[in-house]
Parts: C-alpha cells; structure tokens; sequence
C-alpha cells in the first residue's frame, strides 16, 4: 500500500532539486510567479540552473484520490493517522525515481506539515529546508475535529464550498489578499478542487502527529519565512520554531503586510529567500 503524487517540473538541472510542497486548499499552481522569481534571481546571480518541481498532493489538482483503504488506519473519529508518513514517503520515492538523493523540501502551510515529516522519516534526502508559514505541532482537539468537519461537510455535499472561505478577504488581510485579482486567484483555484481530494487532505492532516521533536534535530541549512499578518502561523509563532532549531542557523524573512499565503502575495520576496537557501545549500 502506498500513496503517489503528480510532480510538475518547473525546470530541469544540476544538483540537488528544489521542490516546492504546496498549501491547502489549492495546488502547485500556488508556486508559479514565485518560481518565475526564483528562475529569474539565481539566473541574475549567476547560479548554475538547478531543478524546481512543485508536486501536487493526493486529491489536489490532477492528482489521484486515495481511497481510504489506501490511507492506512482510519481512527474513529475519520482521521488518517498513519497517512501523512505515506505521504512523505511518496514524496521521497518521488526524487529517488528520478535519480536523486536528496532535496531542498520548502513547504508552505500544510506542506509544512509534509516537509517536517519528511525530515522525521528521511533526514539523509534532506539537503536543506525552507519552512513557510506553517507550525510543527498537531491541531489540537478543536482544530482536528474542525478539520473533520469540513472533511465530512465536502463528500456529503459533493462541495467545496466549505473551504471557499480561504478566498474571502477578512478584516486584517494583507493589501495583497484583499485585491480583487487575488479573490479571483484564490477563486479559481479552489473551485477547480475536487471535493474528495479536499477531504482527503483534511483526514490526513487531522491525523498527524506533534512533530516539534524535530525543530531541534535540523542540522541542514534552513529559511523560515512568515508574513506578519499571517493569522496561523503569525511571527511569533514562526520566530519561537526557528530558535527551536539549535542544530542549524536559520535565516528568518518577516514579510511586512503579508498573510499566510507568502508565496503567493509576495512571490519575489520569497524566492529570494529561496534562493539564498540554493546557495546556502
């Protein structure tokens, strides 16, 4: 039994590739400018190309659905416990099919969740880390059982619409997320999401485990990037992860009037954080 992802190669090249784990609820089209910057300054910098891959997570985009005899156990409550390691694995399996050892993992929000994990299960393919806007531990009692809502609310509705929220503006968004074009981004993003795959997804971050244990044990060159008007993963948040990673030193990138979705409201902002993580590496 094993989960698979559908990778998108940004670019091919030399060395160890960067790839991009994207966020919930939408899919590695969420990378695009960034990447567009990320292409544009290490080529102004005189960096030899390397590769960028933006995978899509089980049931995002294209991707195929796992039943829920593929995502391991089931608890009780419908969460997948085991789901989040299969997805680490198969992101691992990924790069080692395509001749690769290790990786730059950057994960923003919920791929987050997958690159600390991959960390946890395969620390000898991690070549660097890029944490985005994102936290180590579990939801929580209310936050995993508020997942599971909206799972179950998706596949009996056949609907999106409990996740559309994430493209709404909200009193204390940033300039960027409150722009019509963004609304539509977002809209067009999310609307274009399978139900299925959206619950998925929710089961298997409901299901994932506390894995501040690993903050400590990141030796490998690390960013940490967060917008200061991210309402999940504010600055204090992210600055008390990255002084947890005694192992490493982190370059930590506070984005003035930026939200959660960094690498979307400030695409170049953050590629040249990545960048700098590139050459780090």
């Amino acid at each position: 039994m094993a989960l698979s992802v559908t990778n998108t190669v940004y670019r091919e090249g030399e060395g160890a590739p960067l790839i991009l784990v994207h966020a919930f609820p939408v899919d590695h089209r969420m990378w695009d400018e960034c990447v567009r910057d990320i292409v544009a300054i290490a080529d102004q910098e005189g960096l030899s190309p390397f590769p960028i891959w933006a995978p899509d997570m089980p049931g995002a985009g294209i991707a195929s659905i796992p039943s829920a005899d593929d995502s391991g156990p089931v608890d009780d409550d419908g969460a997948y416990p085991q789901a989040l390691d299969m997805l680490a694995d198969a992101y691992v399996d990924m790069m080692r099919a395509a001749g690769y050892d290790r990786a730059i993992w950057v994960g923003l929000s919920m791929g987050g969740y997958v690159v600390f994990d991959i960390h946890k299960r395969h620390p000898e393919a991690v070549a660097g880390l890029g944490i985005c806007d994102t936290r180590a531990g579990d939801d929580g009692v209310q936050g995993r059982a508020k997942r599971l809502s909206v799972a179950e609310a998706c596949e009996r509705g056949d609907t999106v619409e409990p996740v559309m929220h994430f493209a709404v503006p909200r009193d204390g968004d940033s300039t960027v997320k409150r722009s019509p074009a963004c609304v539509r981004l977002f809209t067009d993003w999310i609307r274009s999401q399978r139900p299925e795959g959206i619950a998925w997804r929710q089961r298997m971050a409901a299901g994932r485990p506390d894995l501040n244990d690993q903050l400590p044990l990141v030796t490998v060159p690390t960013t940490v990037v967060c917008g200061t008007l991210d309402p999940s993963s504010p600055p204090k948040v992210m600055q008390a992860m990255a002084d947890r990673m005694t192992g490493t030193q982190v370059a930590f990138s506070q984005i003035e009037d930026c939200g959660h979705f960094s690498a979307v409201e400030h695409p170049r902002t953050v590629a040249r954080a990545l960048v700098a993580l590139v050459r780090r590496v």
